[in-house]
């Protein structure tokens, strides 16, 4: 008996094996989630000072030698006066791994940067922390460590009102937990989740607050133990529905606040397989109209620098939610079926520039269009299925997943394998048979078996177009399910014509 590969497919017409190609299509889902969850992007940032683009002013203390250090350590300590050029030149010296190092090793020297964190002198306080963020900076495990005295300041400082000490505050607090896990379980216990809702509550008008929000954000969902100890506490707040507020970019400000969004939704959906609270509140109806937008706008040539860095993670985080999305619910959770029109724009897009962008907006649609005859019918109402059959000879895994749309569509329905007929489909996978990757020689077998099963005609003529040599060569050079598949057609729907 015919065993058809698993590739994703769904319930449809009476065929052997469709709870194979069921089982497979969730283990497919499954594996590319972890796959997402395995690969993290856990990095640090660093805020520049407001003099940055300014030649610097020479000092004797900016080398960052253990000797420059201990001078500005004792400097602080018995100088009442010039604090805070001292502490400026500190931040500078302590952008050297060396001088990092040498500083959290001297005795009181982060007692005395919190005493100055915390003490009536606002620009003291600026350049204390300043101090912190480039500490944080450090490639060194320990110095997070050493920065744990000062976190609960941070957290505090997170409900102030200057936005330059605010964003110091975030960046600092993202820098260093991803570190340590002690001073993790300590910012959690101290109370992070609720002091970013506080923050971007009322930071929600100041997009650069509530980007360096975000990233913080992130960082924490992608430490380890983030979908038993973070996550919950996240759902449980007011965060995911500001995240969402944020989502759509801000003509002005830029697509920065959207992009740490979209990367906070995305790893909230890589940490848990139920994703029900998500899609209650809306995350896959709003990440799917975003796309949508940005679709529409590079299909008419409207591409903003940077734009692949938002669209990522929304491909990421809509491909995930559709694999738990209820088939009833999908329509009105991603709200319009000219998605798939979007999502083909973007694969020619980011085709030739970013073959992996590429590769993922097919994912989402191959997950979009494997449990929907709705969204499998918006493929070939709008004309979109010859756009994907030239994409077979790609590689990259561009093939695989466009053969699987098509076999999701092949999978569908009866007519809908005469439709792919007429658009040459058969055609095509002469040159996918051939091919050397055996996935992709599997997925066309699979293929063209339900081509063959709904289209009585296409035997015939894939016999006249010399298509049996192709599945002898596959019978007699392949192992495996291959050579069982290649067997299975050649002598129950080609018999015929086959030359025995």
């Amino acid at each position: 008996m015919w065993r058809l590969n698993k590739v994703r497919h769904k319930a449809g017409r009476q065929i052997d094996s469709l709870e194979e190609l069921r089982l497979k299509r969730r283990e497919h889902e499954r594996d590319l989630r972890q796959a997402r969850r395995d690969k993290q992007l856990v990095s640090k940032r660093r805020l520049l000072n407001e003099d940055e683009e300014q030649p610097e002013v020479t000092m004797d203390t900016a080398s960052g030698e253990p000797q420059d250090v201990l001078g500005l350590i004792h400097k602080l300590k018995h100088c009442g006066s010039e604090k805070e050029a001292h502490l400026r030149a500190l931040s500078k010296v302590l952008r050297d791994p060396s001088a990092q190092l040498t500083f959290i090793k001297q005795e009181n020297s982060m007692h005395l940067l919190v005493g100055l964190l915390t003490g009536s002198n606002a620009q003291c306080r600026l350049q204390a922390v300043r101090c912190l963020h480039e500490l944080s900076h450090s490639r060194h495990t320990n110095v997070a460590s050493a920065c744990l005295p000062a976190t609960p300041y941070l957290l505090t400082y997170l409900s102030g009102q200057s936005t330059k000490f605010t964003e110091l505050c975030l960046y600092t607090l993202g820098n260093i937990f991803p570190d340590s896990e002690v001073v993790k379980e300590k910012l959690l216990a101290q109370g992070i989740i609720p002091a970013l809702a506080n923050c971007i509550e009322n930071q929600r008008h100041n997009l650069a607050v509530v980007e360096a929000v975000g990233f913080t954000l992130s960082q924490l969902l992608q430490t380890k133990d983030a979908a038993e100890k973070i996550v919950p506490m996240v759902l449980a707040s007011s965060l995911p529905s500001h995240l969402l507020s944020v989502l759509t970019p801000d003509p002005e400000f830029g697509l920065a606040p959207a992009i740490e969004s979209a990367w906070c939704l995305h790893y909230l959906t890589c940490c848990s397989e139920d994703h029900q609270e998500l899609l209650s509140r809306g995350v896959l109806l709003q990440c799917s109209s975003l796309l949508m937008s940005l679709g529409g706008a590079v299909a008419e040539g409207n591409k903003e620098q940077g734009m692949e860095l938002l669209v990522c993670p929304l491909l990421r985080c809509v491909g995930n939610l559709l694999s738990s999305c209820p088939v009833d619910d999908l329509s009105s959770q991603v709200g319009d079926v000219h998605l798939v029109e979007a999502l083909c724009a973007l694969v020619q897009t980011y085709l030739h520039t970013q073959p992996s962008l590429a590769r993922e907006t097919a994912w989402v649609l191959n997950n979009l269009t494997a449990s929907s005859t709705e969204f499998c019918s918006a493929l070939l109402s709008l004309n979109l299925v010859p756009g994907l059959i030239q994409l077979l000879p790609f590689s990259q895994g561009i093939n695989t997943m466009s053969l699987r749309i098509i076999s999701n569509i092949a999978h569908e329905k009866k007519e809908f394998c005469n439709q792919l007929a007429q658009l040459g489909l058969l055609s095509a996978l002469f040159g996918t048979l051939k091919m050397a990757d055996p996935e992709i020689v599997t997925l066309s077998l699979d293929v063209l078996y339900m081509m063959v099963v709904s289209c009585p005609e296409l035997p015939e003529e894939f016999a006249r177009q010399g298509g049996l040599s192709l599945l002898e060569a596959i019978q007699y050079n392949s192992e495996g399910e291959m050579r069982c598949r290649a067997t299975y057609l050649l002598e129950n729907h080609f018999l015929v014509y086959h030359r025995t």
